[in-house]
């Protein structure tokens, strides 16, 4: 068989569902690629996880289509799910991507996570994961200090001496002492693996004082406020002076804001994005930053 591989909005992380799909049917013999137009296929897989992304391609009649930006409730076949995933199609990427937990312990209304897998549980060690010759490991979990095996999943990351980089964020806000601790003893790195940087979340404006807290436990154990990222929701139920008034205040400590509109076309979010993930916030301030047509 002729299996197209498509992966639509995989930028900086490979598609693991794919990669999955990829090892499955190389082990059965068959020619696995990357899809395009211009070739016949006996099948292509395609994987869309942001809705917004822009796939013109996409045709359901003849492409075997999942993700969360197509279809919240479809998964891999159980055979294909236990496979570790196949980086042949992925030849410059050379860290080891994956999850150790599904779920969350929290429910908040922008994400789907909850909905999409349920309550926190363990389903890898840090041992599974490990399929290419690299010691950096990108972890998918969406909250790792909810994984009920989070201590055991440390220690593994010690022992194996990996940098680590949390590409979803650690939940700051009920980030206790020991946790914190813990943390600084790990490895981490930001997702190029060029800087010692973890990241961090602040959501909603309501828990700035859980926020400061955090940033409080992290300085106690030797995490430097430069070492720190914050994503930042805008666009869900914050106003733009409670957005810019988080930016500052994570500028003001000394650590790296990274905003993230849930409105990608909204030219408001879209400018103060553009503003504070380039860097211009720490030069230019917002209220003389145009950008587009918006004025304020």
């Amino acid at each position: 068989m002729h299996i197209g591989i498509y992966d639509i909005d995989s930028k900086k992380i490979p598609n693991l569902a794919l990669m999955k799909l990829t090892r499955f049917h190389r082990q059965q013999g068959h020619t696995v690629e990357r899809f395009t137009s211009k070739n016949d296929y006996d099948k292509v897989y395609a994987s869309k996880v942001f809705k917004f992304s822009k796939a013109p391609d996409l045709d359901p009649d003849i492409m075997e289509i999942g993700g969360t930006g197509w279809d919240m409730t479809k998964s891999l076949p159980p055979e294909v799910e236990v496979l570790a995933p196949d980086y042949h199609l992925y030849p410059d990427y050379t860290a080891n991507i994956g999850f150790t937990m599904r779920g969350c312990r929290f429910q908040c209304d922008f994400c789907v996570v909850p909905k999409k897998e349920g309550r926190p549980s363990s389903i890898n060690t840090i041992d599974d994961l490990i399929v290419q010759d690299s010691n950096f490991l990108v972890l998918l979990d969406n909250d790792p200090f909810g994984n009920p095996d989070w201590k055991d999943r440390f220690a593994e990351i010690r022992e194996r001496k990996l940098k680590v980089n949390f590409s979803q964020g650690i939940n700051i806000r009920v980030m206790s002492e020991e946790q914190a601790h813990e943390l600084s003893t790990i490895k981490f790195q930001n997702l190029r693996g060029t800087k010692s940087q973890v990241t961090f979340a602040w959501d909603n404006m309501k828990d700035e004082r859980l926020i400061k807290r955090g940033i409080a436990r992290c300085h106690a154990v030797g995490i430097k406020s430069w070492r720190m990222q914050f994503f930042v929701l805008i666009g869900f139920d914050s106003t733009p002076e409670e957005d810019l008034h988080r930016v500052q205040t994570i500028l003001d400590y000394g650590a790296d804001p990274f905003v993230m509109p849930i409105d990608k076309s909204n030219l408001y979010q879209k400018s103060f994005a553009r503003w504070c993930n380039s860097r211009m916030c720490k030069s230019v301030p917002w209220s003389e930053y145009r950008y587009g047509e918006w004025q304020g």
